[in-house]
């Protein structure tokens, strides 16, 4: 006998689930927490200091806890405050990272190792964790993580988190054949994102506005964006989605040689 088609809604609702998002106070992590709240889930976010206001949706607040993710004992706090309060995780995102602008050909040795712990290790150490929990629950679970399109295309200025953000990618990909098929994995490679710390690379208004029009979907992504996709990504609907990664960037960049060519024939 043929089950039942399950409908759009419940393969959206996460009543009963309880996810962790990194980085989850500020910015993208902020978005992905949000959406979460609001699909119904148990939100746990963390970051290594309280911010002034949590994510909440309605009468429902996220629950904080203090943690930086390059510290594996402080990657223990965080998963075990998930499993003393309820019992289970079902979603990670691993979405803390970042990294200032830097020189490759001065930036010192323990800058470059500090960006690679945050971006690539951390991820890494916070996916094992959370596997450990997830292989024993019959639901298994779900990891994303949030990666960038600098993996994927010269990174000037930041050589060290592209480098790292490609580490993520393929280490997606390893580990959903590691932990298949308990545990899913995925990668989101997302493009340029307008959040709170977007004037620190594009300038003012008419800087993030020009570079927005570079966008053939004409506009930086929203924080939101992120979180449509996570949401996809950790729930039954993309239950036979493992090991992929998900461009996220409006359509990408326009080639620079079709600008070139057209200054040539204006000539």
């Amino acid at each position: 006998m043929n089950e039942p088609i399950p409908s759009i809604a419940s393969l959206l609702d996460f009543h009963g689930k309880v996810a962790i998002v990194t980085g989850g106070t500020k910015g993208i992590g902020r978005g992905i927490a949000h959406r979460f709240l609001e699909a119904g889930a148990e939100v746990i976010v963390c970051g290594r200091s309280h911010p002034d206001e949590l994510p909440a949706h309605g009468k429902r607040s996220t629950h904080f806890v203090a943690a930086d993710v390059r510290d594996a004992e402080q990657i223990d706090t965080v998963v075990n405050f998930a499993l003393e309060r309820f019992g289970r995780l079902d979603t990670l995102i691993n979405n803390a990272g970042g990294a200032p602008p830097a020189d490759a050909a001065t930036a010192s040795p323990r800058f470059s190792e500090r960006i690679v712990q945050l971006n690539l290790l951390a991820p890494l150490n916070f996916a094992q964790k959370a596997n450990r929990v997830m292989q024993e629950q019959s639901t298994g679970g779900t990891i994303v993580n949030i990666a960038s399109v600098s993996a994927l295309r010269p990174s000037p200025g930041t050589t060290a988190y592209g480098a790292a953000k490609a580490g993520i990618l393929s280490m997606t990909q390893s580990l959903a054949v590691e932990w298949a098929p308990k545990v899913r994995l995925n990668a989101i490679a997302a493009g340029m994102i307008r959040t709170e710390q977007s004037h620190l690379f594009y300038g003012d208004e008419s800087g993030i506005a020009a570079v927005a029009a570079t966008v053939p979907l004409a506009r930086l992504g929203e924080p939101e964006d992120v979180a449509d996709a996570c949401l996809y990504l950790a729930s039954p609907m993309s239950r036979y989605v493992s090991g992929a990664t998900l461009l996220l960037h409006g359509g990408g960049e326009k080639p620079a040689f079709l600008d070139a060519a057209n200054v040539d024939k204006e000539q």
